[in-house]
């Protein structure tokens, strides 16, 4: 089934569209749509496409004003969980602000791990830093306030919730998000020297997993 989009789609300079959606549901439905067309050769030339929270840039468009005006007519099928590369992410449930999340879904502290990482996410923005993205996923009943205090400094990493994302905190930086976890090497998260440097770019899907609390272990 598919849906005639609500938008807005405004140049953003000379040969850029950024196109605006009603949540993030209908974001992430509409790039999917764009990534799709291209693929198969019916976009117009785009050079660059970047997904935002609410957003779409479409940069590089040779007539911006034509693609506003065609981007009105599509008809866009919802988005799907089963669709797009899988990536899993190992989890210690060790973070500082772990019981503080728990208290806050009204589970004990191991349920915390049980529920994390019983559900498929989807990256559907990056920002903040190289390589940080924020995955959705998250029912309403488990989205948590920021911290009222962010940290001066939040390990790489970090694993964490803030409203109604996940994320992996790629590199040492400041933060206010709630600290549940730790990947134990999040080395492979942000690699310049890829072709694709992130990881975890917009579309791919994320399943986090219960890794040893030891961390000289493997397997």
């Amino acid at each position: 089934m598919t849906e005639s989009l609500s938008l807005t789609a405004r140049p953003a300079g000379r040969h850029a569209l950024l196109v605006e959606l009603p949540d993030a549901e209908r974001t992430a439905a509409f790039h999917a749509e764009v990534l799709r067309r291209r693929a198969a050769g019916t976009l117009p030339p785009v050079e660059e496409i970047v997904p935002g929270a609410r957003t779409v840039l479409l940069d590089g468009v040779r007539d911006p004003q034509t693609l506003a005006r065609g981007l009105t007519e599509w008809e866009v099928p919802p988005g799907t969980d089963d669709a797009g590369d899988v990536v899993e992410i190992p989890v210690r449930y060790d973070g500082p602000d772990l019981a503080d999340v728990a208290a806050l879904w009204g589970v004990p502290p191991e349920e915390v791990a049980v529920r994390h990482t019983s559900r498929t996410y989807r990256v559907a923005f990056c920002g903040f830093a190289p390589g940080f993205a924020y995955l959705t996923g998250l029912p309403a009943e488990l989205h948590v306030p920021r911290r009222a205090t962010p940290r001066t400094r939040v390990p790489a990493g970090a694993v964490a919730l803030a409203g109604p994302y996940s994320a992996v905190y790629p590199r040492a930086t400041p933060g206010g998000w709630q600290l549940i976890g730790t990947m134990p090497d999040p080395g492979p998260l942000w690699d310049p020297a890829r072709e694709r440097a992130a990881l975890l770019a917009p579309g791919t899907r994320v399943r986090f997993t219960t890794a040893s609390a030891d961390p000289e272990a493997t397997g």
